[in-house]
């Protein structure tokens, strides 16, 4: 299951668990231009279940949206939390390398928030 929360913005939340179904590729591809029509600054939680990887088509375009999107999301993005199984600092410096904004990677929600929450206060 996906699902792109916008209602607490600036933090916007995309949640990718189970139970998965067909479409999820689809989604999430889609949940990922939503973000990048975003009109004001926000700060990114991805909650990953560690559920299926992507087909390589899915990749490809993922990966292309990252190098499209590049320029926006250091702008607009304050912060980029992930929460999913295995998550740690390797994972972290993996995706530093793609923007300039701070970026956790974690198994703990509430550690991911309290990240997100300093950020968008210091950016206040």
């Amino acid at each position: 299951m996906l699902r792109l929360e916008t209602d607490a913005a600036p933090l916007i939340v995309l949640r990718f668990h189970q139970p998965y179904a067909d479409g999820d590729e689809a989604a999430y591809l889609d949940a990922l231009e939503a973000v990048a029509a975003l009109r004001e600054p926000f700060a990114l939680l991805t909650i990953f279940g560690g559920g299926p990887g992507l087909s390589p088509a899915g990749d490809r375009t993922q990966a292309l949206w990252f190098k499209r999107t590049r320029a926006f999301m250091d702008e607009n993005c304050r912060a980029l939390a992930m929460v999913r199984p295995g998550a740690g600092e390797e994972m972290a410096k993996l995706f530093q390398k793609l923007w300039r904004f701070p970026v956790m990677a974690t198994t703990d929600e509430a550690e991911a928030r309290r990240f997100l929450e300093k950020h968008l206060e210091a950016s206040s």
